[in-house]
């Protein structure tokens, strides 16, 4: 399977003690075996996290290690490689 892109909003609180950050869009790019290799999470409050490589996690989360397709098609939320890199911002 190639690298693929998604966008999801996800309406539900952190449940932590970040849950004043509101609720997210979550971005995503997996690799050949359906794992995110890159994820953005922007809240509505404004912060911004981003996890890949050489920054797998934090005090505030993680790259998620899971396959996005194991238990359901994510494909009404694909998008192109642009719009991801877009919220990713510039390469370092």
């Amino acid at each position: 399977m190639p690298t693929r892109w998604f966008r999801r909003r996800w309406n539900e609180a952190r449940g932590d003690s970040s849950d004043s950050w509101g609720q997210a869009i979550h971005y995503f790019e997996t690799g050949d075996d359906g794992r995110p290799t890159r994820q953005v999470e922007v809240y509505d409050a404004g912060p911004t996290l981003r996890y890949g490589p050489g920054r797998e996690e934090d005090a505030y989360g993680f790259l998620s290690r899971e396959k996005l397709d194991a238990d359901e098609d994510w494909t009404p939320w694909e998008i192109v490689k642009e719009d991801f890199d877009e919220v990713w911002g510039p390469s370092s």
